[in-house]
């Protein structure tokens, strides 16, 4: 996948904007506030739907504009042209017009541009909330397979009609159940095929994340596990291994769950634990070795997508080089000569031969 070009009109700082990146790595530079993250935030907009900062829409506008258009064009490995444009305005909120026609539901429009990102902000995925990790593994799943998200929407859906349920049992009628039961079986179906589909990610997703790593870093061993919140696993489950032991916890804590009125386990509840050599890097690495590992998962992501889809991702770095030494930014530059189209953005230029590198202040006088 490669972006041929994209137009911004009042989306954050750029009033108006157009910027025809080429095939390769392509080096944005310039100070802080200059507007080089929101180049990368626009992109992110038309390839997934939203923002890539994951900030309101709303926040995109230009101050006192009242909406603001994204247009680009990518080109896929069969050399065919994907137009998609973003409106967005305050009456109508927000378009996703992909050749001509508007997608209605977003989730349609996820993975038919495939896209990664880096930004210092991520790094709360190796030492932030569980919920931050599970974040993580369900949109690159998502982006390879339609029923896995399929699943992940109905999930969240009856996981928010059971917890409801389970509020109306506390407060009304404990002995009426029934309908619990049958809500309960339903959501440990689904629950069953989710962690079945992250478990099988992650083998496959280990691979290539284990001989990134031993590039970037030596003399560490990572490891990265998945704990069930319904109870131990084996190291390969079966979809009906997952659904006996979700069903049997949830009737083991069923009272449990009325008394705390909500739903104790499940996909919603379940976390991806990091280890260096044995031991949990949010609690024990430094906060190198956690920005080596976060790019390690971000390049694996990459990776991952490609083997599955056939697709080289497009990679969306922000100030991905900070904080890194001279020999570590080279081997990382090193591996995205590999890696199709790379946008990154960086305080300073960097001198790396295949490298397109660009000054935010000519970039704006060109394309104003």
């Amino acid at each position: 996948m490669r972006l041929k070009s994209i137009t911004y009109e009042n989306f954050r700082n750029h009033r108006f904007l157009r910027f025809n990146p080429s095939s390769g790595i392509n080096l944005l530079y310039g100070p802080n506030g200059s507007g080089k993250t929101s180049i990368l935030e626009g992109i992110h907009f038309c390839a997934l739907t939203k923002g890539f900062l994951g900030s309101p829409d709303n926040e995109s506008l230009s101050f006192s504009k009242d909406y603001f258009l994204l247009n680009s064009i990518f080109c896929d490995g069969n050399n065919s042209d994907i137009n998609v444009k973003i409106i967005y305005t305050k009456e109508k909120d927000k378009q996703v017009i992909v050749n001509s026609s508007e997608i209605k539901r977003f989730s349609q429009h996820l993975g038919r541009i495939p896209c990664i990102t880096f930004s210092p902000q991520e790094i709360v995925i190796v030492h932030g909330a569980p919920a931050e990790r599970r974040r993580f593994i369900d949109n690159t799943i998502s982006q390879t397979d339609r029923r896995y998200l399929d699943d992940l929407l109905a999930y969240r859906r009856v996981l928010l009609q059971r917890n409801a349920l389970l509020l109306h049992l506390y407060e009304i009628d404990e002995r009426n159940s029934d309908m619990l039961t049958i809500m309960t079986e339903q959501l440990a179906k689904i629950a069953a095929s989710l962690i079945y589909a992250r478990i099988k990610f992650l083998s496959l997703f280990f691979y290539h994340f284990k001989a990134l790593y031993s590039l970037l870093m030596i003399n560490e061993d990572p490891a990265i596990l998945y704990r069930c919140s319904a109870g131990k696993i084996s190291e390969d489950p079966s979809l009906e291994e997952l659904y006996s032991l979700i069903s049997l916890k949830f009737k083991q804590i069923k009272k449990q769950e009325i008394a705390r009125t909500q739903t104790l386990i499940g996909p919603h509840r379940d976390e991806l634990v990091f280890l260096l050599n044995e031991k949990e890097i949010k609690k024990y690495a430094s906060q190198g070795q956690m920005r080596t590992f976060l790019i390690c998962l971000k390049l694996s992501q990459h990776r991952y997508l490609s083997e599955i889809t056939g697709e080289e991702p497009l990679s969306l770095l922000d100030d991905v080089f900070s904080e890194l030494d001279e020999k570590r930014t080279e081997d990382i530059l090193g591996i995205l000569e590999t890696y199709g189209q790379t946008i990154i953005t960086s305080a300073s230029k960097k001198e790396h031969s295949n490298i397109t590198a660009l000054s935010i202040d000519s970039f704006e006088k060109n394309s104003s």
